[in-house]
């Protein structure tokens, strides 16, 4: 289970020589630490949260500026140095959204939004995006697909983390110098959150992403093509059957547009026969981090 917060505020501000008026300012404007609440409404914080706050003021002490640091924090500096919370992070997370999904499919949106606040005060944003959020979507997909929830509890979760997702994607910033970018549902796809997903994960790189979403008929895509001229184009399948003609869909816009990079991926694609894999290998982009990485660098290069 995840830590209860035992540290009331006036103890945190004592342990860490700050004002309690900073600890909700920073609580306020940056979320990184986000803690429990009681019964009364009272903060309560966890040991995990206690130490990323000492962090932070580390590095206010060292003359970073506190955005600066919450900025480092959240590209994963923090966690390299916090060895008393790593033993079990990857338990932990698994857990976590554990609990995440269980409160979703029981309806209950403030207990699903109090556990990934605290998600992210525990982990930084990858984590939380790659290894909660990212396992937690491809277990949902699985159970609708199986026909183990009903089609409401797949739409209440998805508008709940289509919400935390698009949230985080407007905050993000966009590097001028990288090239824009296409995301867009595959053929026939309604589910956005592996899009969605995917899109937090290129504007985290600094992309500036046009997100079409689902719905976009061929004829209309085409003409968004001509008209931005992206680097990449990318497709994202969360049901098997339109994995394939996705790929083929994918195959002719690259002969029309030979320029630019066509990227397939979602959890559909771990469906596809080997045949069709390698038949399309060079669209499929893959399901990790360290895999889309190396596909977006070397469509760079061309």
């Amino acid at each position: 289970m995840p830590s209860e917060g035992k540290y009331n505020i006036k103890a945190v501000s004592k342990m860490l020589g700050i004002q309690a008026g900073t600890l909700r300012a920073w609580e306020r404007r940056y979320s990184i630490v986000k803690p429990n609440r009681n019964e009364a409404g009272h903060r309560l914080y966890t040991d995990e949260q206690v130490y990323i706050l000492k962090w932070l003021v580390n590095k206010v002490n060292q003359g970073f500026t506190i955005s600066q640091a919450v900025d480092v924090a959240q590209n994963g500096e923090l966690y390299k140095e916090a060895a008393p919370f790593t033993i079990e992070n990857t338990d932990r997370a698994a857990e976590m959204g554990n609990l995440i999904l269980e409160a979703l499919l029981s309806f209950q949106e403030k207990k699903a939004n109090d556990l990934l606040s605290q998600a992210f005060s525990m982990y930084n944003l990858e984590k939380v995006i790659i290894d909660i959020l990212g396992t937690l979507l491809v277990r949902v997909g699985h159970l609708w697909e199986e026909q183990k929830i009903t089609i409401a509890h797949e739409h209440f979760t998805s508008s709940f983390l289509r919400s935390k997702i698009g949230q985080l994607i407007q905050w993000l910033p966009s590097d001028p110098y990288l090239p824009r970018v296409i995301a867009a549902c595959g053929l026939d796809e309604e589910h956005e959150l592996g899009l969605l997903m995917f899109t937090l994960f290129l504007r985290r790189k600094g992309f500036e992403v046009i997100y079409l979403g689902h719905g976009i008929p061929k004829r209309d895509f085409e003409v968004v093509l001509k008209e931005v001229e992206p680097k990449m184009v990318f497709f994202s399948c969360t049901i098997a059957e339109n994995s394939k003609k996705t790929l083929e869909w994918a195959n002719s816009l690259k002969k029309e547009f030979p320029n630019t990079a066509i990227g397939v991926g979602g959890a559909a694609i771990n469906h596809i026969s080997s045949e069709t894999q390698k038949k399309y290998e060079s669209f499929l982009i893959g399901n990790t981090k360290l895999e889309w990485d190396d596909w977006i660098a070397q469509k760079l290069k061309n």
